[in-house]
């Protein structure tokens, strides 16, 4: 049997409770005997700036921590120029030369993903696998090219985002019930998303 390993990256910029339950369901939902959360590193279609990468990197072992069979991978952080998905899946199947990659995302990310650098390398590397609430999977498949392999990945609605998340830390207001405890702490200890 192949090892069916999931990849699921972003900017984690913080990492927050719907990104650890959608860890969760990939794990249960895909039987995956690995997830690799990967922090992207210079993301070329990012309009703002990222927090550093080390915060990040260390955010994302905090939310992550106590998830089993789950790795936070810093491959990304590390990687000189653009960050690209196609090359992170190269580089983990060449580690992994019998493993069945899953490359977890989001509604959003799936509508754009023929605008992603070698996007047809991506589809043919990976099962795509798309989180989502409101749509069926019939539409979901419709937003993504005729080649790629696809799996819905259902999610419970989570009344979280990190945009939303850096705005209340900029306005004084609580995240506790948004982020792991861990997190939280060291947003308020770094002194993290309180420049707009």
């Amino acid at each position: 049997m192949a090892r069916r390993v999931g990849v699921f990256g972003g900017a984690f910029d913080p990492p927050h409770v719907a990104h650890a339950e959608l860890a969760r369901a990939a794990m249960d939902q895909l039987a995956l005997d690995e997830l690799r959360i990967l922090p992207t590193g210079d993301a070329w279609h990012k309009s703002r700036p990222l927090s550093p990468a080390p915060h990040r990197l260390a955010m994302a072992r905090l939310a992550f921590a106590d998830l089993p069979r789950v790795v936070v991978d810093d491959r990304e952080l590390r990687r000189a120029g653009p960050t690209y998905t196609v090359d992170t899946l190269r580089e983990l199947l060449a580690e992994q030369p019998q493993a069945q990659l899953f490359l977890v995302m989001g509604e959003d990310q799936a509508a754009a993903l023929t605008s992603w650098h070698d996007w047809e390398t991506v589809v043919a590397l990976a099962v795509i696998v798309v989180a989502g609430r409101a749509a069926t999977p019939g539409e979901t498949r419709a937003a993504l090219p005729p080649q790629a392999r696809f799996q819905p990945l259902a999610l419970p609605a989570m009344p979280a985002s990190a945009t939303a998340i850096r705005s209340l830390v900029r306005s004084g207001r609580p995240i506790a019930d948004l982020v792991a405890p861990g997190v939280a702490s060291y947003i308020d200890r770094h002194h993290l998303y309180q420049q707009t």
